[in-house]
């Protein structure tokens, strides 16, 4: 693959075009000092950190697991965490979708109040954060991994079930800068949000799992 960082791997991802499926684990250097993990593409996974290649691929050796398995395999995860003081949080599902040209299909508001708990917890993993309001439900719209546009959807208990989630996810390719894909994450237990996510067109590309400072 080169000398190339992720922001490139994940530019070739967006347009259809995948590290080779070969086995192989492919160790790039963080994004920025807040940014650590891995993504499992298929047959071929990249770890995303400062530290030194040889020990991520000496302790991948080291697990008598599935190698293809292994880079998002609790042993090599714990590992990675206890080396950088850092912790595992969820593995989820990683997709991306297009920009959609026009306005979003429902009524936004931006929340102007920096102290909201969406944008306070958005703030810790993204810059660039916009939260907006919607009758029923949040979406929040940041910079993450490698600089990447993300979204994520929160939908209000009494009003699920009635594709707000899906609306909220599509809304977003309408809010992003022409030329712009977005990413989202969804934990591959919640069907509800894998199921909007790809309703509104988000394709899914690999797995994915951070490692944060301090607790999740």
């Amino acid at each position: 693959m080169g000398v190339r960082g992720l922001a490139e791997i994940l530019a070739d991802a967006a347009g259809g075009v995948f590290p080779p499926s070969d086995g192989t684990v492919t160790v790039v250097p963080q994004p920025s000092p807040r940014e650590a993990g891995v993504i499992g593409f298929a047959a071929h996974a990249v770890v995303f950190t400062d530290q030194d290649p040889a020990w991520v691929h000496a302790t991948l050796a080291a697990d008598p697991g599935d190698p293809l398995a292994a880079p998002l395999c609790p042993p090599f995860l714990s590992a990675f965490a206890a080396r950088t003081g850092r912790t595992v949080n969820n593995i989820d599902l990683l997709t991306v979708a297009d920009r959609l040209p026009g306005g979003p299909p429902l009524p936004l508001t931006l929340v102007e109040d920096r102290e909201h708990p969406r944008v306070v917890r958005a703030l810790r993993y993204r810059e660039d954060v916009r939260v907006y309001r919607a009758e029923g439900g949040v979406l929040v719209l940041g910079r993450g991994v490698a600089g990447r546009w993300e979204a994520a959807v929160e939908v209000d208990p009494s009003t699920r079930g009635r594709g707000l989630g899906r609306a909220l996810a599509t809304a977003a390719r309408h809010l992003l800068p022409a030329g712009d894909v977005v990413w989202a994450q969804q934990a591959p237990g919640n069907a509800p949000s894998v199921r909007a996510f790809q309703a509104a067109g988000y394709r899914p590309v690999g797995a994915e799992a951070l490692l944060v400072p301090g607790r999740p």
